[in-house]
């Protein structure tokens, strides 16, 4: 895991590099990212400690989009793990027009305090881009396809799912924007739900400063487990 993570960071790191050499031969860059980082420790009474991290790479050639993404939460208290979440997914659109698009997509979570060790999905579905504004954008999706899940006693489960997501985004001033993912997989075993409200703010640069706070659901798990798990974090971010 150590070794991926590294291998990770430097391919993140590289990719402003390749962008600003494609820049300065006047070609637009397809390359788009952001690598976010956030640590939070307290002593005193109570030790506690939270690290939080993530990238977003996206690449466009013509009417395709690809975009992967990944997220780590590891929070502690008193030298006792409390949460501990991983997120890796792969995404590909086509736009057909201005406004629409087709998806594909895969999606694996494990999270170790939930009642599924793992789930993967794989989706496909329609897009529609139903705001797009210098200040507010919002996209809609619609999907379907399959999922399967891993319960922390090891059982394995399988189903069809429909998959609903929307993702706006209000850019309030040249500096700060608030930021609202949401997104719904809906299948017999189980419903999960997942929302990220975030604000960003511009330090300097390409640097930001990101407060979120992320809520997951599944609708379905083992008796003595809560169905709702939450996350805050304040993080910073480089975009390239």
């Amino acid at each position: 895991m150590k070794k991926l993570a590294a291998s990770c960071v430097l391919a993140f790191v590289s990719l402003p590099v390749f962008g600003q050499e494609a820049t300065e031969a006047g070609q637009e860059d397809p390359w788009s990212g952001s690598v976010t980082l956030g640590y939070l420790a307290t002593s005193g009474n109570t030790e506690s400690s939270s690290l939080n991290s993530g990238f977003e790479v996206g690449y466009t050639a013509g009417k395709w989009y690809h975009r992967v993404k990944g997220r780590a939460v590891n929070s502690s208290q008193d030298e006792q793990t409390i949460a501990e979440a991983y997120e890796l997914g792969w995404k590909t659109e086509y736009s057909f027009s201005e406004f629409n698009y087709a998806f594909g997509r895969v999606d694996w979570r494990k999270d170790r305090f939930s009642g599924y060790d793992h789930q993967i999905s794989e989706t496909v579905g329609y897009g529609r881009r139903i705001i797009d504004s210098e200040q507010h954008t919002l996209n809609a999706e619609i999907g379907a396809g399959a999922r399967q899940l891993e319960t922390q006693l090891g059982e394995t489960e399988s189903d069809v799912i429909l998959r609903g997501s929307l993702d706006y985004s209000w850019r309030f001033t040249e500096t700060a924007e608030f930021l609202q993912e949401l997104s719904v997989e809906s299948g017999e075993t189980n419903t999960y739900l997942e929302s990220v409200s975030a604000l960003k703010a511009t330090l300097i640069g390409d640097l930001a400063l990101v407060a979120s706070y992320t809520i997951k659901n599944n609708s379905e798990v083992p008796a003595g487990l809560e169905k709702t798990d939450t996350f805050t974090a304040l993080s910073l971010e480089y975009a390239f």
